[in-house]
């Protein structure tokens, strides 16, 4: 009974572990681009640059999405732990091949986001097993405490990427990639040393053709989106590029395939069946809205904060990467405070009251984002970060226990996969859809602002002209890199023929916050009324989950006989 007690600790430290590392890593690149950049010689914001800016962002997270399902069904076969152990493995080995990157330019940029491609494959390992190997350990009365600190480490750790990687990046770029080794070196013994199987295992066949259409739909999806928010020709977006529209219909119409594929074999990839379950179905269709309203919410902050309020404050813009990241650890503080809380009140009654309020509180915090100035008084910032982790820290814990609570033993790995899916793959979709309304905004008002403020100063209607017509995803991804927007877009030629007064007030702090805030404001409210919307649908989701509901435990899912070996 001892050994027992103690071994639920060490899984749940392990794992803990495995979800800081995957999601530290998932965000570490967003402050440290614009020193990676520097490093490897190439400008993300040139013609034809702009791919490996968002490949390097969003690759790790394409990857974990379309992996989680299948390596969790792998765990469910052959062995959680194994899984989990092999998934610190290559996250290891991938860190250090990221770390002794020696080329430059474009091929540089190339051997990064394949080498994040391969972490990511590491990573999706570690998530898709963890949350499983926590409920095996667990006694379901437990059970939410433990999935809540282990859910909150997940969360805080995207921010805790953000300011790990804006105090490295600029001592050495590839200290980014390198703090991740020794941590996983370690944490490989450790977890070979000291984790056991314990779950209910039972050999089957590997549904190849259900993890290949599930595989190929999603990168499709994925890779539309990813299209889908850069320029095409005249157009300040790609939506209507041929690109952009067939793969992002042909990967519904594989989604679909897959699951008549699903339906139909004896031995499927995924039980579509647990959708039946109410409790698994309103949790993750909950997790999907949740995570799309709060996915985007860490792009738009650092945008606004780098762009606008950070230079207005008396920061310099190469500064404003690392400020970002320290102004949103409150939100943080949030997590840490209700995660853990709510996870232990969870067992004792139920998900569905606090995933619930936290989804409440959280779409009340984005409402109070709308009612907040854009130069506004840090304090009120801060507090309602806070507001916003507290209602997403409610959600996440007892939301992950009751959906892992509803499984039957031998599907856990799958259902977990399937829940840590909804969520990557709604961060992909959230940042498409956030950068869309953002643009969408801007697009309305900033080219007038630009091209008056501009020839106020004595740029040429010419000048003025060209940059007022540039896509507006050149203006936030110049300030989500906190380069000089005005700087960058004019060119330093064109900074040389104004007489240095002017030139000097263009490029300075408070030109271009003061000349983009009230488009800016514009494109919030479209955002962050999305965020609203999607966190309501998420709460009519959590409340139809029903009540404390356990799957009783000796239960599994049997293997369905295939459709054409079923008698009439």
């Amino acid at each position: 009974m001892r050994h027992k007690l103690d071994y639920k600790w060490v899984a749940l430290s392990n794992t803990t572990l495995g979800m800081l590392v995957a999601t530290i890593n998932s965000s570490i690149l967003l402050i440290a681009l614009p020193d990676i950049f520097r490093g490897i010689g190439i400008d993300p914001l040139a013609p034809g640059n702009t791919s490996y800016l968002l490949w390097m962002i969003l690759g790790f997270m394409v990857v974990m999405a379309v992996l989680l399902v299948s390596l969790g069904r792998l765990g469910d076969i052959y062995g959680r732990v194994k899984m989990f152990n092999l998934g610190f493995a290559v996250f290891t080995l991938f860190s250090v091949l990221l770390t002794v990157t020696w080329m430059h330019g474009s091929a540089a940029a190339l051997w990064i986001i394949l080498m994040r491609v391969g972490q990511g494959v590491g990573g999706a390992m570690l998530f898709a097993n963890s949350t499983a190997i926590l409920t095996d350990a667990f006694p379901a009365n437990q059970r939410g405490l433990a999935l809540g600190v282990n859910s909150i480490a997940a969360i805080a750790g995207s921010f805790i990427g953000l300011v790990l990687g804006g105090v490295l990046a600029p001592i050495s770029w590839r200290l980014v990639f390198l703090v991740s080794v020794p941590i996983g070196v370690l944490a490989t013994i450790w977890s070979f040393r000291s984790l056991r199987e314990s779950g209910i295992r039972r050999k089957a066949k590997v549904d190849w053709w259900g993890n290949v259409t599930f595989a190929i739909g999603l990168v499709g999806l994925m890779i539309g989106i990813t299209y889908g928010i850069q320029p095409y020709h005249e157009h300040t977006m790609g939506w209507t590029s041929p690109l952009v529209l067939s793969t992002l219909i042909g990967g519904v119409v594989v989604l679909i395939v897959f699951c008549l594929i699903e339906l139909r074999v004896a031995e499927p990839m995924f039980h579509l069946d647990l959708f039946r379950i109410r409790a698994f179905a309103g949790g993750n269709i909950a997790t999907l809205l949740a995570a799309m309203g709060r996915g985007g919410l860490q792009f738009i902050l650092i945008i606004w904060l780098q762009g606008i309020w950070l230079p207005r404050h008396g920061y310099d813009f190469t500064e404003t990467p690392l400020w970002a990241g320290i102004y949103m650890l409150p939100l943080i503080a949030g997590f840490l405070v209700a995660g853990p809380v709510s996870g232990y009140l969870s067992d004792r009654f139920g998900a569905r009251p606090f995933a619930t309020g936290g989804l409440l509180l959280a779409a009340l915090s984005f409402g109070l984002l709308i009612l907040l100035p854009v130069d506004f008084a840090y304090i009120w910032f801060a507090l309602i970060l806070v507001l916003n982790g507290i209602g997403m820290g409610l959600f996440a814990s007892p939301n992950s226990a009751g959906v892992m609570n509803s499984l039957p033993p031998n599907q856990r790995g799958a259902g977990a996969g399937m829940l840590a899916t909804f969520q990557n793959t709604a961060s992909v979709l959230s940042i498409g859809v956030f950068f869309t309304l953002m643009i969408i905004g801007l697009a309305a008002d900033l080219p007038g602002a630009l091209q008056s403020g501009l020839t106020a100063h004595g740029v040429s209607p010419a000048d003025a002209a060209t940059v007022a017509a540039l896509p507006p995803v050149a203006t936030l991804f110049a300030s989500f890199l906190g380069y000089n927007p005005m700087q960058t877009l004019l060119g330093q030629q064109t900074l040389d023929a104004l007489p240095p007064g002017q030139a000097q007030v263009i490029t300075g702090r408070a030109f271009f916050p003061e000349l983009i805030s009230a488009p800016f404001h514009t494109a919030l409210v479209y955002a962050f009324i999305f965020a609203i919307v999607a966190c309501l649908v998420a709460v009519v989701a959590s409340l139809l989950r029903g009540g404390k509901y356990h799957h009783t435990e000796e239960t599994t899912v049997p293997p369905r006989e295939p459709a054409d070996a079923v008698a009439p």
